[in-house]
């Protein structure tokens, strides 16, 4: 008896698994129509992948979004950028799904949102519920699609995570039943890395691009190298393209590289900066996916050999590369070419630099009057830093010039400057800024016994600077209040940036959204037509600089 419990339980237990890995039928379409992509998950982004589907919408907005499971609402979040307005669906199968950029909510929904705009005079908000509140099922109508927050144009943007750890999956498996694909990815460049001090390519240490076309042409090396490749995906039905789902390369018939782009932890964004050749980006914009991980890249999509996918060019012979790419359905194109080893000098690399930045450990950079602490594993290798003190000491504060190249940043390392002078008593009024050339941007700060502090999460020059001018504030249409009550107002600030902002009717708050520095009214139908208002509009930027403005109309 006790063994066929157990075997119950066993077998109980396998099916529960298995039930959750089931991507045929679990979900259904967000959709009552065809459905078509405009980005994949995985798809490379300037400091983060795609975390989800991005499903057109037809080029409208206010399309039916259905639940795509049973479950229920576990989270709401209005915000300017990112989603604007996101819903979060929690599901028993272990996975929460996400839809984004949406224009509303389900009704009752948007009524409890709405309270608590109003009751706490806020456009943002982040709202949790528990199950029994907010309770979906599958196919039921829990919003209208949108174009809100940081969107390009009018679409739904969808995400499946781990309910447990908020880890980003690919939904793909779940949704490609309806979708179409035939097409295989298309690779447009080869690149081909030394490694400092360790290898050369054709007599050079700089790493050599070449288009795929061109492959055919002699490649020669010594030494330690590694390769890279840019490469999209597409598929039927659309124009668009997409991330590569799966990169693996093999060196004489032997894999020393794999990226699958299936799963990415929260954390995990930004390291496509240590997976892509970041220099190449910020450049050109163009995106190569480097074959190789650097020491300190904790990415797990990245799969390696014992040599990081470094490949050692020691012998004199011919090295056959054969890149293999794949998308979620199978369609795979092959790119080979070949490295003949030859025999050549290798320079020594002595970086010349006031400093290093450890990949392994927490790194203390100190100038007289400036500390940034920048910790461990937030550059992905070691790299040479140069410092310089620039300015007099009748400013304000000296210019820090932080020089790492073109080295990204993990995530948020803490500034310190101190003042030299206080030409303003309210120490509120202190910021620090980042420069370059004309180009300013406020990195916010607060101030401390002589010194602004903030965090940073790139690196530059920096210095502190005052903020005394208050925001702007300029009426959009207002002929027009009157017939369609469209009231807007255009908003910004250029020292410390726009901070909080209120507007009044009557009296009375009523809601206004901020999209792309135009505070654009929610709920015009609480403005009555045919009667004279005042509307009362107040800015506060970062620094706490108040702009008030009134208008009657």
């Amino acid at each position: 008896m006790r063994q066929k419990m157990i075997l119950a339980l066993t077998l109980a237990g396998v099916l529960s698994g298995q039930a959750q890995n089931v991507t045929d039928n679990y979900f259904r379409s967000p959709f009552d129509f065809p459905i078509l992509l405009s980005a994949n998950f995985g798809e490379l982004r300037p400091n983060h992948f795609h975390n989800g589907l991005d499903i057109k919408t037809q080029g409208v907005t206010g399309k039916p979004i259905y639940c795509i499971a049973d479950g229920y609402v576990s989270r709401v979040a209005v915000l300017h950028g990112g989603y604007g307005q996101a819903l979060y669906i929690t599901h028993p199968n272990g996975l929460t799904s996400v839809y984004g950029h949406v224009v509303s909510f389900a009704k009752n929904i948007q009524a409890y949102v709405r309270q608590y705009q109003y009751a706490h005079e806020t456009f943002t908000c982040d709202l949790k519920f528990q199950p029994g509140q907010f309770p979906v099922k599958k196919g039921d109508i829990i919003a209208l699609s949108g174009n809100e927050g940081a969107s390009a144009g009018p679409h739904l943007h969808l995400e499946l995570r781990q309910t447990e750890t908020g880890e980003y999956i690919d939904p793909m498996p779940y949704f490609k039943r309806f979708l179409k694909d035939s097409k295989a990815p298309v690779a447009s460049l080869i690149g081909i890395y030394p490694i400092q001090g360790e290898g050369v390519v054709n007599g050079s240490t700089q790493k050599k691009l070449l288009n795929v076309n061109a492959l055919r042409q002699p490649i020669h090396a010594w030494g330690k190298i590694y390769t890279g490749i840019s490469a999209k995906d597409y598929m039927d039905g659309t124009s668009n393209f997409y991330g590569v789902h799966s990169v693996t390369l093999y060196v004489d018939s032997v894999q020393v590289f794999n990226s699958t782009t299936d799963r990415v932890l929260p954390d995990e964004n930004r390291m496509i900066n240590g997976f892509t050749d970041y220099d190449e980006l910020t450049r050109t914009r163009r995106l190569i996916m480097r074959s190789y991980k650097l020491p300190g890249n904790r990415l797990r999509l990245l799969r390696t050999d014992e040599n990081r996918g470094a490949v050692n060019i020691n012998e004199e012979r011919d090295y056959h590369f054969r890149y293999v790419l794949e998308d979620n359905f199978g369609n795979r194109r092959t790119y080979a070419f070949t490295i003949k080893g030859k025999r050549q000098d290798i320079p020594a690399y002595k970086p010349e630099a006031d400093e290093m930045l450890y990949w392994n450990r927490t790194n203390i950079i100190q100038q007289p009057g400036m500390e940034l602490v920048v910790p461990r594993y937030y550059v992905y290798d070691n790299v040479p830093l140069h410092t310089r003190v620039k300015g007099d000491s009748s400013h304000i504060a000296f210019d820090y010039v932080l020089d790492a190249g073109r080295t990204p940043i993990h995530s948020y390392c803490d500034l310190s400057i101190g003042l030299r002078h206080k030409p303003v008593a309210d120490t509120t009024k202190y910021y620090i800024v980042q420069k370059a050339g004309k180009w300013r941007s406020s990195m916010g700060g607060k101030y401390e016994n002589g010194w602004v502090k903030t965090r940073i999460r790139s690196l530059g020059t920096f210095s502190v600077d005052v903020d005394t001018v208050a925001p702007r504030i300029t009426p959009v249409g207002q002929g027009g209040w009157r017939s369609n009550r469209q009231i807007r107002f255009r908003i910004s600030d250029t020292e410390s940036g726009i901070g909080t902002y209120k507007v009044y009717i009557d009296g009375k708050f009523v809601l206004f959204g901020l999209k792309k520095g135009i505070l654009v009214i929610q709920d015009p139908e609480k403005v009555k037509k045919g009667v004279p208002h005042k509307a009362e509009v107040t800015v506060t930027d970062q620094c706490g600089n108040t702009a008030r403005k009134e208008y009657k109309f």
